[in-house]
């Protein structure tokens, strides 16, 4: 079977998928231990909210984020070389025109989130297919931290809550499914991004 088959059945047929065994253990290893070392060395910013004019807004959007450039460490290549071959995939089976990538690190302290939205900035569809990696070791649930994804036509119900495990991969259509990081109660690392139909520069 296709690596990619199961994620791409439940993503065209609910709009999200959540797979356990898609990344190694050992690639969310090396981007953890990255990314700890990228925020000791005062590498991140505070995550904004807006396109163009973008702002900070810590009570709406907590996390501190850095983006990964391609080719940047030896850590982050075989994700981007999975994701490469799962956009082919997407594009062979739906025609979805799938152009690019981004992706960036994302930590949460202890006690932040980010509210409900969407990921798709207003009058604009180039982000297709939001992508999220965990990369935290021994997370239970009582840490927090959840996922939370809404139904799309009924926004203010609660349709899935998914745990920030390590290694766990969540994918969601972008601009279809509004969702919400809920509080956390230790510091939570994950890795974002989204499937694009165009060629970002800078990040939008």
């Amino acid at each position: 079977m296709d690596p990619y088959d199961e994620l791409i059945r439940l993503l065209n047929q609910q709009g999200w998928a959540v797979s356990d065994s898609a990344i190694s253990p050992d690639w969310q290893a090396g981007l953890l231990a990255r990314g700890q070392e990228l925020w000791a060395g005062g590498r991140f910013r505070a995550g904004q909210v807006g396109r163009g004019v973008k702002v900070n807004l810590p009570e709406v959007r907590g996390d501190w984020i850095h983006w990964i450039e391609t080719g940047s460490s030896e850590e982050a290549h075989p994700f981007f070389t999975w994701m490469t071959q799962f956009r082919q995939a997407l594009n062979e089976r739906f025609g979805m025109g799938l152009r690019s990538q981004e992706f960036h690190f994302a930590r949460y302290a202890e006690g932040k989130g980010y509210q409900k939205h969407i990921d798709q900035h207003r009058g604009t569809d180039y982000r297709k297919v939001s992508i999220v990696l965990y990369l935290n070791p021994d997370w239970d649930a009582a840490d927090g931290g959840e996922l939370c994804l809404y139904q799309p036509y009924h926004p203010d119900e609660e349709m899935q809550r998914i745990l920030p495990l390590g290694a766990r991969l969540a994918v969601f259509v972008s601009g279809m499914i509004p969702h919400a990081v809920l509080p956390c109660r230790r510091p939570r690392w994950s890795i974002a991004g989204w499937l694009r139909t165009d060629v970002p520069n800078p990040h939008a």
